[in-house]
């Protein structure tokens, strides 16, 4: 059984990964070099934390193998990560064979579902271990 791969594909997704991957290292230069951050708009405008606040904390935390403080900037994303991880390494390997990859729209649902609740959650003082840790 032979795989056929779009080789056009697979060149820009090299360049678009090599774009990526400098952008990367340069946020990780500015981060490790003045503390530079992304600004959460929800938390600035709202003062809420939304489903995505702690993200950047959390990759950062991962990258240094502190797996506690990642998983306590953002259960949820720290949680669905290896889902969706697998997801786009599944997606790509069909794409790039030019076949179709779709997942039931109810996971999609789900998760969304997940993802507002979570954010409900860890707004509610009951609630606040949820929050990004300081």
């Amino acid at each position: 059984m032979k795989i056929e791969i779009n080789k056009e594909k697979i060149n820009k997704s090299i360049k678009i990964f090599i774009i990526l991957l400098i952008m990367f290292i340069i946020f990780l230069y500015l981060n490790n070099r003045f503390s530079f951050s992304i600004p959460c708009p929800i938390h600035t405008l709202f003062k809420l934390h939304c489903p995505g606040c702690g993200a950047t904390r959390m990759v950062l935390s991962i990258l240094k193998f502190d797996f506690y403080k990642a998983f306590r900037y953002n259960q949820f994303l720290f949680i669905i990560s290896p889902f969706l991880i697998s997801y786009y390494i599944v997606y790509y390997y069909n794409w790039i064979q030019d076949k179709k990859f779709t997942i039931n729209k109810k996971i999609w649902y789900i998760l969304l579902i997940l993802a507002i609740l979570f954010m409900i959650l860890r707004n509610i003082p009951y609630f606040s271990f949820l929050a990004p840790i300081e």
